[in-house]
């Protein structure tokens, strides 16, 4: 009789549904548990093998018919902004991101519920409610934290805190090779600030700042509008069948 170790990981399918991302495609997902003593060092391995963490689960694309998702990471030692992008980072000035523990607030589900309805109105995030939120944000075995952007005030300069409410949040993991971007979001009435790319922009520098070599962005999707932004972040590593290939500028 074969046995197995107690805290093993144990892989699960999902049945076929809708693709969120190409028309007329099916999904499929693998995904197992990220809990207990072994959960941070499995979401490591997990994450550098192109799994995504979603709570205590972490999952990947296992779909049939279809490739396009792909795993991509910035190489953050090589990064250099376009020109675009520093005009991202120019209109943003006036905002200071804060790292603090992933516990969840009324301020952030308004933001987020705002976001949902505006950017995503037909997704299947739609009717989370409060409480889902604060799973979303709290139910965690891994190394995590919130990013909070808020405006300058009068004295950023001396705490280092913004005012006022927030006007972006992003869901980090840290890695002992990287960042992972799990969830972001931001306010709709701010669109002209490009602020999915800011968050972007400034979680490079908070890699480098920390001597961490990668930014996991999730999956590119070929031929998705959605996820085309993602291949703009260039030098970047995508995962192929061969392992992760660097990819200049596209």
């Amino acid at each position: 009789m074969t046995s197995h170790p107690r805290d093993a990981p144990q892989f699960y399918l999902t049945a076929p549904s809708p693709c969120p991302y190409l028309p007329g495609q099916q999904e499929r997902k693998v995904f197992t548990h990220l809990v207990g003593r072994r959960a941070r060092d499995l979401n490591e391995i997990l994450t550098q093998g192109g799994f995504r963490r979603s709570q205590t689960i972490a999952y990947r694309p296992a779909c049939e018919t279809c490739r396009a998702c792909i795993s991509v990471r910035v190489v953050v030692g090589d990064f250099r902004p376009s020109d675009s992008q520093r005009r991202a980072l120019k209109r943003n000035r006036d905002l200071v991101g804060q790292a603090q523990a992933n516990r969840p607030a009324s301020e952030q589900y308004a933001l987020f519920r705002r976001y949902l309805d505006a950017r995503h109105g037909d997704g299947g995030m739609v009717d989370m409610t409060v409480l889902d939120y604060a799973m979303m944000v709290e139910d965690s075995h891994v190394e995590t934290h919130l990013v909070v952007y808020r405006r300058r005030g009068p004295d950023t300069a001396i705490n280092g805190r913004g005012t006022g409410a927030p006007v972006a949040v992003c869901l980090t993991d840290v890695l002992s090779d990287g960042l992972s971007m799990v969830y972001s979001f931001y306010d709709p009435a701010e669109a002209e600030r490009s602020l999915g790319t800011f968050m972007i922009l400034d979680h490079i520098e908070r890699a480098r700042s920390l001597g961490l070599p990668y930014l996991y962005l999730g999956y590119w999707v070929e031929g998705s509008r959605k996820m085309q932004y993602k291949a703009k972040f260039t030098p970047q590593e995508r995962l192929m069948p061969n392992g992760w290939a660097r990819v200049e500028e596209t």
